[in-house]
């Protein structure tokens, strides 16, 4: 089995949980997933199967869009509702004062890692360390944020602030409100989170765990639905024989990636022109 589950994962799960759930589901070793989402958050969660695995790496680096809540006047140790408060302050958030915050933290911005994350440092992840009262100093890091506004109350939520992040890998949306709220002086933990985008995938097309239990088959899509923005090429021949060989071939095409084909139809690899030449970027192809 090969391909693509788009699961809308439920809360208190974690992403490795549903890739444990998918394995026994699915009865297949080869099972990952394509970036990770905090338990507390729901939403489109790609599950790569089998071959497909291989490009869990290129959804994982892809634009992440997400709906979070923003309880302002409470600080935390998790930067979220589910950590333990620091502080509380009184809090009067208008809306123009919102889109004052939101200036500073558009485009290319310095995030410092949260304690509670799987980030690294002398080879011990930062949550290990904060579950035992232990602080270290963090290095920021460079992320994109390529929209971020207000946004309407999700249906079932209620009593905060929500915000819509169109932002890049390695951005933490806990880290955003909460340096948000520290700019306004007022402090602010993220109340909610809804991940509704990542890469190509909605949520629109976001499955539950339990429809796909019941007919897994039904939910597979194809590895290429996660390169649908390239354009599209067919090899046949010598050229097919080329790229299953994992050779270069001279090519008419601008430069740029593709979408490479064998004569059947058959999703063979991402390919990459250059100058004249088709490289293989990644190949999807059963050998």
């Amino acid at each position: 089995m090969n391909g693509i589950i788009i699961i809308d994962k439920a809360p208190d799960w974690t992403s490795n949980d549903v890739v444990a759930k998918l394995r026994g589901i699915l009865h297949e070793k080869r099972v990952g997933h394509g970036g990770t989402l905090d338990p507390m958050a729901t939403g489109v969660l790609p599950v790569f199967v089998g071959r497909a695995t291989r490009a869990a790496d290129f959804c994982a680096s892809a634009q992440k869009e997400y709906i979070a809540g923003v309880r302002f006047g409470v600080v935390t140790d998790t930067q979220d509702t589910t950590g333990n408060v620091l502080e509380e302050r009184e809090a009067r958030v208008t809306e123009t004062d919102l889109e004052r915050a939101f200036a500073p933290f558009r485009g290319d911005i310095m995030q410092v890692p949260p304690m509670y994350s799987a980030v690294k440092i002398g080879g011990r992840k930062l949550y290990e360390l904060a579950r035992r009262g232990q602080e270290v100093e963090r290095k920021p890091r460079p992320v994109t944020i390529f929209a971020l506004e207000a946004a309407k109350t999700p249906e079932g939520a209620d009593g905060d602030a929500f915000i819509r992040v169109v932002c890049s890998k390695g951005t933490y949306i806990r880290t955003l409100v909460h340096d948000i709220g520290q700019y306004l002086g007022c402090g602010a933990a993220m109340s909610y989170l809804r991940r509704i985008r990542a890469g190509a995938f909605r949520v629109e097309g976001a499955h539950t765990i339990e429809d796909v239990a019941a007919s897994p088959e039904k939910y597979l899509m194809p590895t290429d639905t996660v390169f649908s923005e390239y354009p599209e090429i067919s090899v046949a021949g010598i050229d097919e024989k080329k790229c299953r060989n994992g050779a270069d071939l001279k090519t008419k095409c601008p430069d740029g990636l593709y979408r490479v084909y064998g004569e059947s139809g058959e999703f063979l690899l991402l390919g990459r022109a250059e100058k004249g030449r088709l490289f293989t970027v990644k190949s999807f192809f059963e050998v």
